[in-house]
């Protein structure tokens, strides 16, 4: 029993030390997110046993920065210890970087697409560019692909959960789209 025990303490511990870190990164779970996490799971769990392949139906997209002066974004790595790594790295205020974004599944990516301006500009993303991206791009790259069994899942990010946004993705994917504010959350 004392072995067990110890094992369970050091578990407890090294979590609660991972959540400390993980929550340096600007991303705490919240109380209510547990529940929302389960009812998402059961209703994943549903769709499989209805569908067992269901999983290689979903486009998992989303975007992400790479500075072009070799700084690495804390959003595209995470750090699991049990101590602060106590890691600082310089960049200069505003460092010269580039947004890309795609869609994987099981049959293979959609992407990447590097969002730019008119005059071929880097950008980051907002409403306006998401929603440009879907409809200029994303759309017409869909058209290559059996889209009728296909679902579409996104983040929680404000461009992604605009009203507008989720409103043109319905239009592509009906009830088959798993977004914060859409028909799955």
């Amino acid at each position: 029993m004392g072995k067990l025990q110890e094992k369970y303490q050091k578990k407890t511990h090294r979590e609660i030390s991972c959540q400390v870190i993980y929550s340096q990164f600007g991303l705490a779970i919240h109380q209510n997110d547990h529940q929302a996490r389960r009812r998402f799971v059961e209703w994943a769990q549903n769709e499989i046993a209805v569908v067992p392949d269901f999983h290689k139906r979903i486009l998992f997209s989303d975007e992400a920065h790479f500075w072009l002066n070799g700084y690495v974004n804390k959003q595209n790595c995470r750090i699991w210890s049990e101590a602060n790594p106590q890691v600082y790295v310089e960049t200069p205020l505003h460092p010269e970087k580039l947004t890309v974004w795609c869609a994987l599944w099981a049959g293979g990516i959609i992407g990447p697409y590097f969002f730019k301006n008119d005059e071929g500009h880097n950008v980051t993303v907002n409403g306006d560019r998401y929603r440009a991206m879907i409809t200029n791009f994303f759309i017409p790259e869909l058209n290559n692909h059996d889209v009728q069994e296909l679902w579409f899942q996104q983040d929680g990010a404000t461009c992604h959960t605009a009203r507008d946004t989720i409103d043109l993705l319905k239009g592509t994917f009906g009830d088959r789209l798993i977004s914060r504010f859409g028909p799955v959350n």
